[in-house]
Formats: structure tokens, sequence, C-alpha cells
């Protein structure tokens, strides 16, 4: 180490001299990498790289180049040298073949330069050559594996992703990475059963691999969706120090007569389901008594309308994506949030971790993930009193607080009516459309089977759902055939802009939701074009989201109380062109002035709830997550699920868990908490 390589003369001297000892071959690998480890701490990238040419020039002849290869190309990756990083781990597979890192970093470096192909070649390259049964072996192996499904899921190539995750599974069962993707693919396919074992896995291990996302749209179990949020987050984050800045009463103190400061977390603040939904509640705060915040943690989007509108509506906007956990936390705690809401929980780029280190004295789990995320830092959930009725705030660990519909949309939204026809769309012109637009993944065989009862009892009707690829649309036909309905009456919709998108929403007659996963902004964007949503509210936040939707749009009748329902109103609708006619009247007639419309009042109640958590707090009485025996209700929640247990209500479903948690507490002892174990 050389402490006084900071001038540019010292800089300057000291590579001179590293470079002379280099050339003289008077200088180890070790020695090597501590010099360039020196530059490199001086923000000298390319002077170390340029001290790795220089020692492999003089040095080709030592049988551990491969390394300087291979720390060279790690240097020229993080000066976005694609072409240099890929040859000289290309010179490194050469040198030492059985090291077989280089063709992983090497697959990497080929993702990252956008060659998709290459990378899989050297990642399958590395599997091939990977034969051995050392723990290292191993692990480089299920990396080449995992890395190959990760990228093949990003270009949807489904069934290819599915089929190398299920070798990372069989190689080590005990980790749940990949499962949890596995999962998920399968669920995006819908290959039923999803939870399928095998020699090598067990059902439980599949289970206890489900992200609390997957969970949800396989199990309408809010207890058990708690415990696995608890165990999820702990496996996921651990427990991070708080930042410094955070930590110190002076940065928590509030500042009277000061902008109450609003921090938003999220990688969506953009053209997504959640950019969407809030862009116009950004754009309604009162900024003079809130100052707001942006923290981006997805990339930036110079062409992005909704991303546009984002930042002209908040005060400070922050581009954090290229950033570790611990310098956004840092960022945060500096700007001296006082509330900080996290926009997306358990979805697809969280960062769970920032909030783990607890950057603002106040932290918020609202609209970007539907449940609760079972944490030691989160004080409040955002709901409404239908998504969490009173009562049903058991099921979350965080404190409940409620706007009058949980659901914001941007009325300012373009919608591309145009001359769209249903023929331009593939639909027939002359009998009743049901659709479901949502996403492949909340599809069940369930929910499918009651909509082939609905198609079988309403003739030359047809279903119209989102396609998942042609794979997917063909196996939801095939079972439709088998259960004796016309595969072709199932129809897919194709993508399409998102102002095309919402505009031919308005061709279909009626939308039939899913469970136990319902549509959430989807159900809204419907309703939006004029289309009636029916859907069956169950017991979790994601189960009952639709019908707080339909609720606030003014169609209380579309809500079911069971599936037979639901199949007997669907059938009806479908039955009487005059029921569909008077509804969409009333849609229309009653748009503008719906709750669920009413951005106005959504802004200006959210603000309330942030005043009354700012009294909280300087009154010293937040929240404190309540996380007692969570793991005991995990644990029952998964047998429960392993008897595939069904209630018929909610009486029912008590009875059981009071029933499991008696057997457990007479072989481990609970300690009371604030749900259902409340004894002594």
């Amino acid at each position: 180490m050389l402490a006084p390589v900071t001038s540019p003369e010292a800089i300057a001297q000291y590579f001179s001299q590293e470079t002379q000892k280099g050339r003289a071959g008077q200088q180890t690998l070790a020695d090597l990498f501590g010099a360039a480890d020196t530059l490199a701490s001086a923000n000298q990238l390319r002077l170390a790289a340029e001290l790795y040419r220089n020692w492999i020039a003089f040095n080709m002849s030592d049988p551990l180049a491969h390394m300087a290869y291979f720390n060279l190309a790690v240097l020229l990756r993080r000066l976005d040298d694609f072409p240099g990083a890929i040859n000289a781990l290309a010179e490194c597979a050469r040198l030492k073949p059985e090291f077989h890192q280089a063709r992983i970093n090497l697959g990497r470096v080929f993702e990252d330069a956008g060659h998709i192909p290459r990378a899989l070649e050297q990642w399958n390259q590395a599997v091939a050559g990977l034969s051995g049964v050392s723990a290292e072996t191993q692990k480089l192996k299920l990396l080449a594996l995992q890395q190959s499904g990760r990228v093949l899921e990003a270009a949807e190539r489904f069934e290819a992703a599915e089929n190398l995750l299920k070798q990372a599974i069989d190689l080590r069962p005990d980790l749940p990475e990949s499962a949890q993707h596995w999962i998920a693919l399968r669920q995006r396919q819908c290959k039923w059963p999803v939870l399928s074992p095998s020699e090598y896995v067990t059902r439980r291990q599949l289970l206890d691999a489900m992200s609390p996302i997957s969970l949800a749209l396989h199990a309408d179990d809010p207890l058990f969706q708690l415990g696995r949020a608890c165990r999820y987050n702990r496996n996921l984050v651990g427990r991070p120090a708080p930042v410094a800045a955070a930590a110190s009463p002076e940065a928590t103190a509030r500042q009277p007569n000061k902008r109450l400061r609003i921090g938003y977390v999220s990688s969506d603040l953009r053209e997504h389901a959640v950019g969407f939904a809030l862009v116009e509640v950004f754009e309604l705060h009162d900024r003079s008594a809130f100052e707001i915040f942006a923290y981006s943690l997805g990339a930036d989007r110079p062409a992005d309308a909704t991303q546009a509108r984002f930042k002209a509506a908040v005060d400070h906007w922050s581009d954090v994506s290229s950033q570790d956990d611990d310098h956004v936390a840092q960022e945060i705690a500096e700007d001296g949030i006082d509330i900080l809401v996290d926009l997306n929980g358990y979805t697809k780029n969280a960062r769970a971790g920032i909030f783990a280190r607890r950057p603002a004295p106040v932290i918020v789990n609202w609209c970007g993930y539907p449940g609760t995320m079972g944490s030691a830092y989160h004080h409040y959930l955002i709901a409404d009193a239908h998504i969490v009725p009173p009562g049903s705030e058991i099921f979350y660990s965080e404190k409940v607080l409620r706007l009058a519909c949980n659901q914001p949309l941007d009325r300012k939204r373009r919608i591309d009516h145009g001359a769209l026809t249903r023929a331009e769309e593939g639909l027939p012109e002359d009998t009743f459309v049901f659709c479901c637009l949502n996403g492949m993944q909340k599809i069940t065989p369930e929910v499918f089977a009651l909509w082939l009862r609905i198609l079988q009892d309403t003739p030359g009707s047809v279903l119209w759902l989102l396609s998942g690829g042609a794979d997917v649309d063909e196996r939801l036909r095939q079972l439709a055939r088998a259960d004796g309905v016309d595969g072709e009456r199932l129809l897919f919709a194709q993508k399409r802009p998102n102002a095309l998108h919402l505009a031919r929403m308005s061709l279909a007659d009626l939308f039939l939701d899913t469970f136990p996963y319902g549509a959430h902004s989807t159900a809204a964007d419907a309703l939006t074009a004029g289309v009636p949503v029916l859907t069956r509210p169950g017991r979790s936040f994601a189960s009952r989201f639709c019908a707080s939707v339909v609720r606030a749009a003014g169609l209380d009748d579309f809500i079911c109380e069971t599936v037979d329902d639901y199949v007997r109103k669907a059938v009806t609708i479908a039955s009487d062109p005059r029921i569909i006619r008077h509804y969409r009247h009333k849609l229309a007639a009653h748009r503008d002035k719906s709750v669920l419309r009413d951005m106005n009042a959504t802004a200006r109640r959210l603000e309330e709830l942030y005043l009354d958590m700012q009294a909280a707090r300087d009154a010293d009485a937040l929240p404190v997550p309540e996380l007692v025996n969570l793991d005991a209700y995990y644990e029952i929640g998964a047998a429960l699920d392993a008897e595939q247990a069904c209630f018929a209500d909610d009486a029912s479903y008590f009875a059981a868990w009071q029933t499991k948690l008696v057997e457990w507490n007479r072989h481990t002892p609970l300690s009371p908490d604030s749900r259902l174990w409340r004894r002594p």
C-alpha cells in the first residue's frame, strides 16, 4: 500500500516504478494485485489496467498469467470496455480451460454488451465442463445454470429457462433462488400443478422457496402470507446496521416550520402499472406543505413521458439505480426525509435492504405491493376499508391506515380510441366477449375451471385473454378441449402500445377477475374503458383488491360472495344484453364522479395520513411491528397448504388455525400475540 498516492505526481511516480518492476520480472502476481488495487483505490482504473497489460506482456510464461487476464477483465468491465474485457477473459479461458469462472464472467460481459446468444454459449460451455462433484464445481455449475435461466426468462424463452432452472434445483434443492424463479415461470406458463416435486426436491422445499408474490398467487391465506413475508425478509435482508446519519438524534429531529419531507422509493416511476397509478397523485401534492423526493431504482428513461411527468412533479429526483443499498440509505438520511414510502415491496427490482437500514424515522408500505412486508422497519401499511376490513388488521405486521380507495389512477392517461373494431383484434362482432387481461400467472386451475363452466353455459360466447405466448395459449386451448369446450373459443390478445391496449378493452363485454390474486390496475383500466368487472373477494390483500376497485366505481352488484355466485352472475349477464347495456351506461354516467377517479380527494387524504404519521413520531408513538410467533404461523400455514385445506367461510378458517395453534403450543409453548394466540 502507498498512502501518498493522492497527487498526480505521486500517482505517476508509483505507476512508473511498478511498471518497471513488472518489466524486470521483479513483481510477483501478489505484488501486481496489490499495486493495481492501490491505483484503483486512487480512482486510477485505466492505470491499474495498464499495469496488468504491462505485467502480462513481460511475464506471459508465468503459470498464473490467466489470473492477471481475469483481473484485467474486471477492471476493463468497470471502464465499460466490453471488447477489452471479452478478449481478456477469452485469453484467460484459453490459458486455463479448467478455470470455469472465466467463462461465467465472459458470459456476463457478453450479456452486458447485448450479445445474449454468446452469453448463453459461454455458460453452456461452463456447465458442460463442470463434471466434478466438489463444492466449488457445484457452486460454479449452479451459477452458470442460474445465469442462463435468468437471461432466458428475461427474453421470454420460458420453457428453456424452466428446464435450466430445474437442473439447478436438482443440483442444490436446499437453495431457494433457483426454485423461486422456476415456480414463477411455471405460474406464468399455467403449468399445473405449479409445485411439482421430483426425486431430488420435495413439495415442501418448493413451497419454502416461493416468493411472497408467488405465494399470494397460490394461496388465499393471509396468516400464512404474513409468516412467509417475515421469513422471506429475514432471509433476504437480515439485520444490516442503520445508516450513521439516520441513527443520530439530530438527523431525525423534526425541524419546525419546514415542509414535511416525503421520500418515495421505486423502480417503477415510469410507463409501468405503478407509474400510471401514481403520477397524477404526485402532481396533486401540496408542494407548499410537502417537499417531495423521488429515489428511482430503475434505469433513467429520457423518452418516457410518464417519467418526465414524475420528474416535473417532485422537488428532487435522484437516480440511485447504480448505487448499493448503503449509499442509497445514506443519501436518504442526509436528505432528512421524514416519511419514506416503499413503492416496491417484494416486487421485481425491489431493494428492501434500503429500508432495513432505517434511513428515515417513518417507513410506509404502499401501492406497489399487495400485502404485508413482515419486516421490523415498515411502520405503516396504507390500504382501504374493503381490502383490509375492520378486524383483518391481524394479517399485517404494519399498522393499517386507510384511503377511500387504495387504487389511484391517472385521469390524464392517453387512450387511443381511433376507429378500433373487434375485427382488428380478432374478436367476433356479434357474440358476448368475456375477457381477462390479467397476466397469465394469475390464472389458477380452479379459476380456469370456472371459466370453462361459464363458456359451457353461454353457447357462442368467447373468452379473450392476454397472450402468454404460443405455447401457453395452446396449453390452455388443449385444457379447454379436454373439458369439452372448443379451444377456438379462447382468443388471445397480443401486446399493444399502452394507449391502444386501454382502448381495446372497451371491445369486451364483461371482465372476469381471477383469484386468489385478482386484478389491480387492470381492473381500474377496464372500468375506465367502460367494461364491468366481475370479482369474488377472498381474505388476503391481493384477493380483495379488485373488489375494492369495483366498489369504488359504483358496481357493488358485481362483487360475488361464492364461486357459484360468480358463475351464475356471469351466465345471467351474458344471457341478457340489457343487463350489460345498463351497467355500461351507469359506468359512463358516473365515471368522473366515482370514488375511483377522485384523485384530488386521494391526494388530500394521503397527505392527512402523512401528517398523522408525523404527529405519532412527534409524540414518540410510532407503531412497533409485531413479529411474535410468525415462524409458527408460517409452519402452520405450510401444514394447512400441504393438507390442501379449503375453508367455506371465515369461521372454518379461524377454527382450523386455532386447532393447529393449540397442537403447536402443546409441543412448543407460544408467547401471547395480538393475532390468534392471546392466551397468557
